[in-house]
């Protein structure tokens, strides 16, 4: 029953956001249905149901008379926090929920449902400003909060200078900067993207640690060399495995001798038993790409053996857009 009305509890939390029933309850700290009512412009019976599901869900606390954000939603939820969620349910609710209702048709042509490769070359050819600063806004929030996690979860503390592919808005220079204050990230990105990973270095005062390298790995032949460490953070599930492999081999040429690549991704276990995050965001890279997958770990290392890595090691840790990171050493 909980599986079957999934998608209940995803519309419940979109709606709740594009509400901004999270950022009410903030600055009020507190409010009966009533209050809710007249400030949010709903009437009874609708708030109500679903204050009583926010509830449910652990996002609200109540009294049996007044509502307040849990920790959770005060922490996630709340417009212009740190690790801001919001974004992402609303870019899940814009933009994935109709494709993964077509989940059935991908499943049986081997193609996304997001758009048409006949007539696409890629799922952000056709979207508006709104949705692609939408995307950019959800994928910060991910990686931020996940950047942190690795910076806790493997020593960068010997690394002068990374290499951030596809680096996006450079969230992750930002967040493991803050940690290893001698870290210096260049953040590979498209032309049209890399002035968001500048703006943001600005904004975070690191504008003298963090720079853009424009560039298109699709095409490079070769990857901005001179870096001790190069990030691959949720870029191979992007694709399939032969590209893959080729990005890795163009990685190896790209780090210096004795560097060391960092894989991020929500891996796969190698029994093909889950974790369910990972399952799931394989079959959203189903309906979102023409090849990619999240794949099990001893893929990711292979790829990383045959492009001439050794010491390879696999770090576990919890975060919203990984569950690991797989490391591995070029030689001297």
């Amino acid at each position: 029953m909980r599986i079957a009305s999934g998608f209940g509890m995803t519309k419940a939390l979109a709606a709740a956001v594009d509400l901004g029933l999270f950022d009410y309850l903030s600055k009020v700290v507190t409010a009966t249905t009533a209050d809710v009512c007249r400030d949010l412009g709903l009437v009874e019976r609708p708030a109500v149901m679903l204050l009583t599901t926010c509830t449910a869900l652990e996002l609200l606390e109540s009294d049996g008379e007044h509502y307040r954000n849990s920790a959770v939603a005060e922490e996630f939820l709340v417009l212009g926090k740190r690790h801001y969620f919001g974004d992402y349910v609303k870019l899940k609710n814009v933009r994935a929920y109709e494709s993964w209702g077509e989940l059935l048709k991908a499943l049986r042509t081997n193609a996304p449902t997001m758009w048409d490769p006949k007539t696409q070359d890629s799922p952000f050819e056709d979207i508006s400003q709104e949705e692609a600063q939408l995307f950019y806004s959800a994928m910060r929030s991910i990686s931020a909060y996940t950047a942190a996690a690795l910076a806790k979860a493997v020593d960068l503390s010997g690394a002068k200078k990374l290499l951030d592919v596809g680096g996006g808005s450079g969230v992750y220079g930002i967040e493991l900067g803050r940690v290893y204050e001698n870290l210096h990230t260049t953040v590979y990105d498209l032309p049209s993207v890399a002035p968001l990973a500048e703006q943001a270095a600005a904004a975070a005062g690191m504008a003298d640690r963090i720079s853009a390298a424009p560039g298109d790995f699709l095409k490079d032949e070769r990857l901005p060399g001179g870096h001790d460490v190069v990030l691959l953070s949720s870029v191979l599930h992007n694709w399939g495995p032969e590209f893959d492999a080729s990005l890795v081999r163009k990685v190896y040429e790209a780090v210096e001798p004795g560097g060391t690549v960092i894989v991020c991704e929500v891996f796969v276990s190698d029994d093909g038993d889950g974790p369910l995050e990972g399952a799931l965001m394989s079959l959203n890279m189903l309906v979102e790409t023409s090849g990619g997958a999240n794949y099990r770990k001893h893929e990711y290392e292979t790829w990383l053996t045959d492009a001439g890595f050794t010491d390879i090691e696999f770090v576990s840790f919890e975060a919203a857009g990984a569950n690991g990171a797989m490391l591995g050493r070029k030689p001297l």
